[in-house]
């Protein structure tokens, strides 16, 4: 079979009833051809006896097909729920969901920085290691729970910010640029102090410590600059006072800011002609 570098000669055990040999592939048990190799020897059909595939590159193919197949729902589940608690938080829909969905963008730069330098070895022996190797499948779920997590203490305050200055003047474009100016230091600051930390996990021995390093450090990297200073505060921007829109009942009306209520009350005075 094409992959195959050799095989040990058949041995029979169980009273007769299990045949087993030993397959060595022909490439690196990392390499996608191996478990190409495994799903094709599983493929054959032998009279009367059903085949089965062990041993310890087979189970690292079935652990990457299964958490590439489940990678998809754990993004769903992640960003829904971040969706929902920013939405208790500030009961503004366009809001919660765009934040959420915001988030991607950081975890797309932390997986493309994972591919690039582990995967195609774009400076991978800045990190010390000697070449490209793959990527463990755990990784890139486990990088989306952390980094999720992280991301939401950014949005949460430069929201929280914004929603204050909104309430008390009612004009959302002010009320943007004053949060994204009250908070902007502080968050640069800890999303520096974050990205020193997590780069200097590059200097360990360990490849898999190696990725969550340089993943975080590129995503908070990217989620402080790109996202936080430059997308969310555009979008927010563009989006008016859509970003506080919120569904209301039947027979009800909206409520607008402090601010803006404040303004439009009539006076107690008399009215003039």
């Amino acid at each position: 079979m094409p992959g195959v570098a050799g095989a040990s000669p058949v041995r029979i055990s169980g009273g007769g009833g299990v045949a087993s040999l030993r397959v060595t592939p022909s490439t690196a048990p990392g390499d996608p051809a191996t478990a190409d190799l495994v799903r094709r020897i599983r493929a054959l059909r032998v009279a009367g006896a059903p085949v089965h595939v062990g041993g310890p590159v087979a189970t690292k193919a079935d652990l990457a097909e299964r958490s590439a197949g489940r990678l998809p729902v754990v993004i769903g589940v992640v960003v829904a729920l971040s969706a929902v608690l920013l939405l208790l938080a500030f009961r503004a829909p366009v809001v919660a969901v765009k934040a959420a969905v915001m988030n991607l963008v950081s975890i797309g730069a932390a997986y493309g920085a994972l591919t690039a330098v582990f995967a195609w070895g774009w400076g991978v022996r800045l990190t010390g290691l000697d070449g490209p190797l793959p990527i463990e499948s755990y990784v890139p779920t486990m990088l989306i729970a952390l980094l999720f997590g992280l991301s939401m203490d950014y949005e949460v305050f430069l929201l929280t910010a914004v929603r204050q200055e909104w309430r008390r003047t009612g004009d959302n474009t002010a009320a943007v640029r004053a949060g994204l100016a009250r908070t902007g230091r502080v968050i640069t600051s800890a999303a520096c102090i974050m990205v020193v930390v997590f780069a200097s996990f590059t200097a360990n021995v360990d490849p898999i410590i190696k990725m969550f390093g340089l993943g975080m450090a590129v995503a908070i990297a990217v989620d402080a600059t790109v996202v936080r200073g430059l997308l969310v505060p555009a979008t927010m921007a563009l989006l008016g006072p859509a970003n506080w829109w919120r569904p209301r009942r039947r027979g009800t009306t909206s409520t607008p800011p402090p601010a803006a209520a404040a303004a439009a009350a009539p006076s107690g005075g008399r009215r003039t002609g």
